[in-house]
């Protein structure tokens, strides 16, 4: 058996424990109003995962089957992260203005149109298509987000229940992530590597008619034209330290996490001839005798680790405040990337690493979230959420245009994911300065009395917490 499975099998077992500790330990919320609104909000979000996880395993493998060259394909690939770095911000923006649920909407109808460019073997009806996913994306992880704080907090749920909903929705994930790479995969050994991309658009389709049918719509600040919602974006990003620091720690997390994504295979395998027996017990081949890795096994075993994490935070958030934990999750994250540089070649270690990098993710997306429900003003939250996608995607996008050497490329999230955990720690200190000179604002953010595009200014009370999305 070897070590990717063990690991796998290890882990599962520790979710499972930690499941039933947080089902039977933990409060569980039954109040009937709350619940159905969860389960309305999570069967929307995990359909719009599963439209996007249905195609991450063969994209490269479309792309390459159509002929292009190396160069084209990693053309393609930035473009998707270009797209989403410039032109997915003002999309994304449309959701304050237009409505977070039409933006959600949008982004069924931008991902399937995607899918539609990939039965086409044209390098610019490619290109369209990642245009167009990366525009996706960008709604995809923001409009969601926005529409659940604005209907959470208009319902007058408590604002610690907004940290469930989150890690919920990250649990769920990590289980969709999983089911969705063995239907993609079923798909395309019967019907070819475009197949799964028209399961993906089937899937798009169903959630986009239950938005219609079940979400209602919600505004940020829908009077202001684009440019003044930018500018009131930026003027909250200026004036308000936290919205600062939660903003950098997203782009320099996630950032990290995205290159983690496309490096974590040549990281695992070995360039060498493995004269180790026991480490050969690792290896497969490929049909060209080349040595690769059982990347379902890992594949899986990520994404345990994901939900375990999610298990984590929420034992973590009952004990202490999520600016003060997230400080050594954040440092821990950055320590566990460490290990492809200081142990080459030494599978078991660096795994070992990545899977509590793994497992700090799911940590992270529920505690991000929350933290962005308590402190980004309402008005143009999706907004800001997108502005700071902006140096997310461009540090992934330098990144893979230097050729840098792996070691180099992790020293680069190392670095990264150090200074997300120097800004947490800023972050904790205006937290708890705020605290202490007004212990009675403490708790969540303000119930919403009125709309909010009537109330444009409104922003959640000074206090902490954090929130939620994906890896691999």
């Amino acid at each position: 058996m070897n070590v990717f499975l063990v690991g796998f099998l290890i882990l599962s077992f520790l979710c499972a424990l930690s499941y039933i500790y947080t089902r039977t330990t933990l409060p569980t919320v039954t109040e009937v109003g709350f619940v159905q609104f969860q389960r309305a909000y999570l069967v929307v979000y995990l359909l719009a995962m599963a439209g996007d996880w249905l195609q991450g395993p063969h994209v490269y493998a479309l792309y390459d089957s159509y002929s292009m060259t190396t160069h084209q394909i990693e053309v393609l690939f930035v473009a998707g992260f270009g797209s989403s770095m410039i032109i997915g911000t003002v999309v994304g923006s449309f959701a304050d203005k237009f409505g977070r649920r039409a933006n959600c909407i949008l982004y069924g109808v931008l991902y399937g149109l995607a899918c539609v460019t990939k039965h086409f073997n044209n390098f610019w009806i490619l290109m369209l298509g990642r245009f167009l996913g990366g525009m996706a994306t960008s709604i995809l992880y923001s409009a969601f987000e926005s529409w659940l704080v604005y209907e959470h907090n208009k319902r007058g749920f408590d604002q610690d229940l907004l940290g469930s909903i989150f890690s919920n929705a990250i649990l769920g994930n990590s289980l969709v992530a999983i089911v969705a790479g063995l239907v993609a995969q079923f798909f395309a050994d019967r019907f070819g590597f475009v197949a799964p991309f028209d399961v993906s658009m089937a899937v798009l389709i169903i959630m986009i008619i239950i938005i219609i049918f079940s979400w209602p719509e919600n505004y940020g600040d829908k009077t202001s034209n684009f440019t003044q919602l930018f500018s009131n974006a930026l003027h909250s990003i200026r004036t308000d330290n936290k919205v600062l620091y939660l903003g950098l720690i997203q782009s320099l997390f996630e950032g990290s996490m995205y290159v983690f994504v496309l490096e974590w295979t040549p990281a695992l395998t070995p360039k060498a001839p493995v004269a180790d027996v026991s480490a050969k017990r690792h290896l497969l081949e490929d049909n060209n005798g080349h040595r690769t890795i059982p990347h379902g096994h890992i594949f899986a075993a990520f994404m345990v680790a994901v939900m375990f994490g999610s298990s984590v935070f929420k034992v973590l958030s009952k004990f202490t405040s999520i600016e003060s934990f997230m400080r050594p999750v954040l440092f821990t994250s950055a320590l566990s990337l460490l290990t492809p540089i200081l142990f080459p070649g030494n599978q078991v270690v660096i795994f070992s690493g990545f899977l509590v990098f793994e497992m700090c993710v799911g940590i992270f997306w529920p505690s991000l979230g929350t933290m962005r429900g308590k402190y980004v003003p309402e008005a143009t939250r999706a907004t800001i959420m997108n502005v700071f996608r902006v140096p997310l995607n461009l540090l992934v996008v330098v990144i893979l245009l230097q050729n840098l050497p792996i070691n180099t490329i992790f020293l680069c999230c190392v670095f990264f994911l150090s200074l997300a955990a120097f800004f947490q720690h800023l972050l904790y200190q205006s937290y708890d300065k705020s605290k202490v000179s007004s212990p009675s604002t403490e708790s969540a953010a303000v119930p919403l009395k009125a709309p909010l595009d009537q109330e444009p200014g409104i922003t959640a009370a000074a206090g902490g917490s954090d929130q939620k999305e994906q890896v691999v």
